[in-house]
């Protein structure tokens, strides 16, 4: 092929992905337990979230408008 002719590709980019298709976003968790949101950790929102489950510590959950 010379340096005129293009190369012709099936539609996929260099990453492996389609074009058009959308990136997979992770989900946002609703509400970090009082831990993880004092540390500013991420928190898997569960009813004993990870964070605290390793630390062995009560994971509570107050809602924001409570706080204030």
């Amino acid at each position: 092929m010379n340096s005129t002719q293009m190369q012709v590709t099936n539609g996929n980019n260099s990453d492996g992905e389609r074009e058009g298709a959308k990136p997979k976003v992770p989900r946002r968790t609703p509400m970090a337990c009082q831990f993880c949101r004092g540390r500013k950790l991420k928190c898997d929102g569960r009813s004993t979230c990870a964070n605290c489950q390793r630390r062995c510590i009560p994971c509570v959950y107050v809602p924001v408008a409570a706080q204030k």
